[in-house]
């Protein structure tokens, strides 16, 4: 059960940083869209860090289900 809950707990992770990287995205989008420069420059740079956050913790928990499922397999030599 433990186990379980840990897959559990990262795919909805990895879900959830994956939506605030779509996230940034838009408001990278919408980023363009705004007249005043002042707006633009901290919508931007805001949407950047957080594209850039949420990207990495999504690399991050992926990079983690990888490594337990490399453990999980046996090896091609058969040791």
């Amino acid at each position: 059960m433990n186990e379980l809950f840990w897959w559990l707990k990262h795919i909805v992770l990895a879900l959830v940083s994956g939506i605030f990287l779509i996230f940034g995205f838009h408001v990278f989008l919408a980023a363009y869209t705004l007249n005043d420069p002042f707006s633009f420059v901290l919508t931007f740079f805001a949407s950047n860090l957080m594209m850039l956050i949420s990207a990495a913790l999504m690399i991050g928990f992926i990079w983690r289900m990888a490594m337990a499922l490399r453990k999980e397999c046996p090896d091609k030599d058969g040791k």
